[in-house]
């Protein structure tokens, strides 16, 4: 395999693939087999495993796991470098263009998830694929990290490639702009049920749900104002310092003339390493028990940091000349800590994300893959 890289056919290379990528609807709401399918085509030469599952709506998903070269584990040697993205979209919310038109203009790559990972995961790929046949590295490709963490979390608890070939650390290439993010938030996702009795608004025989989720909704709203007050939970290392409280309602499409019979408040509480979340969960339970709401809750899994000092955290700092820092939203790295340190590292910017219009530069993206590669050269000698 090469190992002087033509940054020209290498940006050609990075931009066809992370295009292709884009011109596929994945959703995460949707099985990914088709995009999964495509990101196979190109990785002859790997091995390769396939960790296929059922989302929680009984939807085909699969996670991929890739590697070539020596392998680390027990008597082989050490451990190379392993590569993270996710294939999943959110949804195509305020739209007005195709989101997956996949088109390049004035060197942007446009398209739902261009940013949000498929243009970084296509220059992980590329990384990987010009390396030399003798330095290890590892793909971990996700799926639902947009959701559930569903992906990395099969690929955390079942992948036998994954444990054998033994990775010394892990770069989750989500866009960061190139700077190292040597830790972020996680998640504790409140679902809350209040229920009614559906009738004509006027008749006087309904019971409208809303009305039964406002005390809880109240005590929440205090919540979220208690966490952006009180010092002892937060964290001045993030920016903002204080752990996000996100509400969305949900009526279920109820009408205005109808008293609605189900109504779902769900509430995102991101958390950093150094924020204790148990205050927080307990009174969100206690208040949900206290107006006789229904709760559940889903945990992403613990805020994945490491020190400053840490070698790998400096090893990535020194490779791409960023210091490093932490980071306020979530990633797979939340799972896929349990396989090795993770970084968090890759080009495009973040704000670009989630929105109409989305984009991401080509020569960003081209840009990553020598230093996707020097790192993975310098992975497997500095540490």
């Amino acid at each position: 395999m090469q190992t002087t890289l033509d940054m020209t056919e290498l940006t050609r290379t990075v931009a066809r693939l992370a295009g292709d990528l884009v011109a596929i609807d994945s959703r995460s709401f949707l099985s990914n087999h088709a995009i999964a399918e495509r990101i196979e085509a190109e990785l002859e030469g790997f091995a390769l495993e396939r960790l296929d599952y059922q989302d929680q709506r009984g939807i085909a998903k699969r996670a991929l796991v890739a590697h070539r070269g020596p392998k680390g584990g027990k008597g082989g040697g050490k451990g190379g470098l392993a590569l993270s993205g996710h294939m999943d979209t959110v949804p195509d919310t305020g739209w007005q263009s195709d989101p997956w038109s996949g088109k390049v203009e004035g060197g942007l790559l446009y398209g739902l998830g261009s940013a949000d990972m498929k243009g970084p995961l296509a220059a992980a790929i590329v990384a990987a694929q010009a390396l030399p046949d003798d330095v290890p590295v590892t793909l971990l490709i996700t799926t639902d990290e947009e959701t559930t963490k569903a992906g990395a979390r099969e690929i955390a608890q079942r992948s036998v490639l994954a444990r054998s070939v033994a990775p010394r650390a892990i770069v989750v290439a989500e866009p960061t702009m190139m700077i190292p993010m040597r830790g972020h938030r996680a998640h504790v996702q409140f679902t809350a049920v209040a229920t009614g009795i559906q009738a004509h608004s006027s008749s006087g025989r309904g019971r409208n749900a809303n009305w039964e989720l406002l005390p809880f909704l109240m005590e929440m709203r205090a919540l979220h104002e208690r966490l952006r007050k009180e010092p002892a939970l937060q964290d001045p290392a993030y920016d903002p310092p204080f752990s996000d409280f996100n509400l969305v309602l949900d009526n279920h499409g109820a009408a205005v003339n109808v008293t609605v019979p189900k109504a779902t408040a769900t509430i995102k509480f991101r958390y950093s390493a150094k924020v204790d979340p148990r205050p927080i969960v307990d009174a969100v339970r206690e208040a949900a028990r206290r107006e006789g709401i229904a709760l559940s809750e889903a945990q992403e899994g613990t805020p994945p940091e490491l020190p400053e000092d840490h070698p790998f955290v400096q090893l990535c700092s020194r490779t791409v000349g960023a210091a490093p820092r932490v980071a306020p939203y979530g990633t797979d790295a939340s799972q896929l800590q349990a396989l090795a340190p993770c970084v968090i590292l890759g080009p495009g910017d973040i704000a670009k994300a989630h929105a109409p219009g989305e984009c991401v530069p080509i020569a960003d993206l081209a840009a990553a893959v020598p230093a996707f590669m020097r790192l993975a050269q310098a992975c497997v000698a500095s540490f």
